[in-house]
């Protein structure tokens, strides 16, 4: 669902997306307009595809104008009239958003046998489906990874419980005890199970991968690491991944270019997307020795964010 609080009377939404790589970055454009009258359907207003800067498809078109009821529907979702441009859907289909909510992979049940839930409750079975050579060596990566953020953690596996068959993730904790501890994902930090799913997600193949607020539940020196670990994982699987974040250190990492960020700012009207690199005053910042983190997240900080100190008096 898509919605602007600010919208006047009978406004008309717009999409534009462009499809690419560094070569061509407008191999496909496809653009969508609708609207909606009250107590009425969406409309399409505008549905048009381009590949390599020719011109496949624009509606509404002359069956539209005699069969109105056609525009209820993009042809993009239309099996029979996608056939030029289903790479277009396909590629719109291979999208995935993630928000690892620790408590629900520790309480699968609350999913009602939902599929790629993007809060993780199937994590357990995402991770059983996996062949075993493929599962093994993912573990095996995550492992080295983790052990950025849980030192202590090694020798990753999956298990199946005796009794229901169920799933479990678990893993050895070094510590006095010469043989160490085994513990299951239900006794892992939520930071760790978060972070796990997050790196498993990113060894998955697939489209762009977007990831909300990596950083909850991390130590802050942990998050500083978080840009590192996801460019190993990335570079093996060739995700696309875009992160939103509010951390001060994960934008602290080095390695990210101002041409990496962009920055949402609110204001009565909605929010507008920016690029960090189109704004004077952040490079001017960043040549003054400013942390990348520093010198954007004030830009859009909500006006007035001051006064919630002032709260309960």
């Amino acid at each position: 669902m898509l919605r602007c609080l600010a919208a006047r009377r009978d406004p008309v939404l717009g999409i534009t997306v462009h499809l690419g790589d560094d070569k061509d970055p407008d191999l496909w454009i496809y653009e969508l307009r609708f609207n909606q009258k009250r107590k009425e359907d969406p409309c399409v207003t505008l549905e048009r595809v381009i590949r390599e800067g020719t011109e496949i498809l624009q509606r509404p078109d002359a069956e539209d104008r005699k069969d109105p009821a056609r525009l209820s529907q993009t042809y993009l979702e239309q099996v029979h009239a996608n056939r030029a441009f289903r790479e277009i859907r396909e590629f719109f289909g291979s999208i995935r958003y993630l928000h690892i909510v620790p408590q629900l992979i520790r309480e699968p049940e609350r999913s009602g046998g939902r599929a790629s839930d993007p809060y993780g409750t199937d994590l357990m079975e995402q991770i059983a489906r996996a062949p075993d050579k493929t599962r093994n060596t993912r573990l095996s990566r995550i492992e080295g990874a983790l052990r950025i953020a849980v030192p202590q953690l090694q020798n990753l596996e999956l298990e199946r419980d005796p009794v229901t068959g169920k799933p479990h993730l678990r893993g050895k904790y070094e510590h006095w005890r010469p043989q160490g501890q085994w513990q299951r994902e239900g006794e892992f930090s939520d930071g760790t199970l978060r972070l796990f799913g997050l790196l498993w997600s990113l060894l998955e193949p697939g489209g762009p991968l977007l990831l909300e607020e990596p950083e909850l539940s991390l130590h802050p020196q942990v998050v500083r690491h978080i840009p590192q670990m996801f460019h190993r994982m990335q570079s093996r699987s060739g995700r696309q991944v875009i992160v939103s974040t509010h951390s001060t250190e994960l934008l602290s990492d080095e390695g990210l270019g101002l041409d990496e960020v962009l920055l949402l700012q609110p204001d009565r009207e909605g929010t507008h997307v920016f690029r960090a690199a189109d704004h004077q005053q952040v490079d001017a910042l960043l040549r003054k020795g400013v942390p990348l983190g520093e010198a954007v997240l004030p830009l859009i900080a909500p006006q007035g964010a001051e006064q919630l100190a002032r709260f309960g008096t």
